[in-house]
């Protein structure tokens, strides 16, 4: 099995969502077909591994049938792998996560951190394959009545503590394992500002740090426009901004719809001296 790719700088994670409605580009890519050309893109444009996902997890989101997510996914796996992609399954059910591992996929981006699905963990141990371990508290429908704590640093810290100590538990191996503070799973806009200033509280847990923030609402809030929030698409500039100030905190990687901006600046933090830390990694 392909070990998770380790770089000199922070990796790209282009998002390739086969969805009708994800918040951002639901509808764009809903077929193979044009998810396939898309995911080539990405590719073409230097994304170090594309995530497909055929859920979407936007705030009261209901869920595809399993089979449903299937046909949305396997497809595509299959042939971006043939294109030589490292390819990721966005998903939270181990039953995809295992049909994706046949098509090629070499790491599984559950965005529950294996709590969706009580199979998910054992299934990932046995495939051997890297595992995103994501901080969440509640499906999409719920999730946002579940931002409620009394020190989101420490207890999303703790929290995702705990899960990683069941996925090496189920036997995952510790070097399969990637961290996910989850922003906008069950966080508003101040939480995850917070968990964004404080990502050295993670450090310690001692995997690396992937991140999540493209185009998110706390994007859309910080530059609403009167008193409704910056459109989704909107936001690319300012993920971008935040991905500079990743990359020099030295964080795994970042999961992105804009591959060739982030890639760039990515390369200009290298060229500027490289991240100031390498916890992350």
């Amino acid at each position: 099995m392909l070990a998770l790719p380790h770089l000199n700088r922070t990796l790209v994670m282009g998002i390739l969502n086969v969805t009708p409605d994800s918040f951002s580009d639901g509808g764009d890519h809903d077929t193979p077909e044009s998810a396939i050309e898309y995911g080539l893109k990405l590719l073409d444009e230097g994304a170090d591994i594309v995530d497909v996902g055929g859920e979407s997890t936007r705030p009261g989101a209901s869920r595809p049938t399993v089979n449903v997510e299937l046909e949305r996914v396997l497809e595509v796996i299959a042939a971006l792998t043939k294109a030589r992609g490292v390819v990721s399954v966005d998903t939270q059910r181990a039953q995809v996560a295992q049909a994706a591992v046949a098509a090629g996929a070499v790491l599984v981006n559950d965005v529950s951190g294996g709590r969706a699905d009580p199979d998910m963990l054992s299934v990932v141990a046995d495939l051997g394959v890297g595992f995103v371990v994501q901080h969440w508290r509640g499906p999409s429908d719920q999730m946002d009545q579940l931002a409620r704590y009394d020190d989101v640093v420490s207890q999303v810290r703790r929290e995702l503590a705990d899960q990683v100590d069941l996925a090496l538990r189920a036997g995952i191996a510790e070097d399969n394992l990637i961290l996910d503070p989850g922003l906008g799973f069950s966080k508003n806009s101040e939480q995850n500002w917070a968990l964004l200033n404080n990502l050295d509280a993670f450090a310690e847990l001692g995997c690396p740090l992937l991140v999540g923030a493209s185009r998110k609402r706390f994007l859309g809030e910080l530059l609403e426009e009167g008193s409704q929030p910056r459109p989704p698409k909107q936001r690319d500039d300012a993920t971008l901004a935040l991905t500079v100030l990743l990359a020099e905190r030295g964080v795994w990687g970042v999961r992105t719809h804009s591959v060739r901006a982030q890639r760039d600046a990515i390369e200009v933090v290298g060229r500027m001296g490289g991240s100031h830390c390498a916890a992350f990694r």
